[in-house]
């Protein structure tokens, strides 16, 4: 038997970006590459609305994200999280956290989790699902895998 995590309760649920609770434990995605600052008097762009692509240029708390959230009402050796992510369902996942979200290793408290992911095409449907790492390193896919709608829709020329 290989003990991951004990839960009573798992919910998910995709927001958008607005500032986490400060009960929660915020992980930030990967960060975009770094860039020479801009000139003083230039102002940060915002995209109209409708704009697709790469958000890249904006400032990370600027961008559209999905932010999957799950909570645990119980772990047991929990190290960790994995978020991985396709652009289709059956597609070849990606993870996206360059290091674990780290587990609260066994304990009988309510713990809540949440991933943002601020390198997203707004205007394009993606699939995620949360693989959890056990404290001797076991691996298993912890939620089903799940869907988060595109946040626009691209504007009609």
């Amino acid at each position: 038997m290989r003990p991951i995590v004990l839960c009573s309760v798992i919910a998910l649920v995709l927001a958008g970006c607005d500032a986490p609770p400060p009960d929660e434990k915020p992980v930030a995605a990967v960060p975009a590459p770094t860039e020479a600052p801009a000139p003083a008097e230039a102002a940060p762009v915002k995209p109209p609305e409708g704009t697709c692509g790469d958000q890249s240029a904006l400032p990370a708390e600027e961008r559209i994200a999905n932010t999957p959230k799950w909570t645990l009402a119980s772990e047991q050796d929990n190290f960790g999280f994995e978020v991985y992510r396709s652009e289709s369902e059956d597609g070849e996942f990606t993870k996206l956290n360059a290091d674990p979200i780290l587990g609260a290793g066994t304990t009988d408290e309510t713990q809540k989790y949440q991933f943002r992911d601020d390198t997203i095409d707004p205007c394009k449907d993606y699939w995620y699902y949360i693989e959890s790492i056990s404290t001797s390193g076991v691996r298993e896919k912890f939620t089903p895998t799940f869907k988060a709608p595109a946040k626009r829709s691209p504007k009609a020329g």
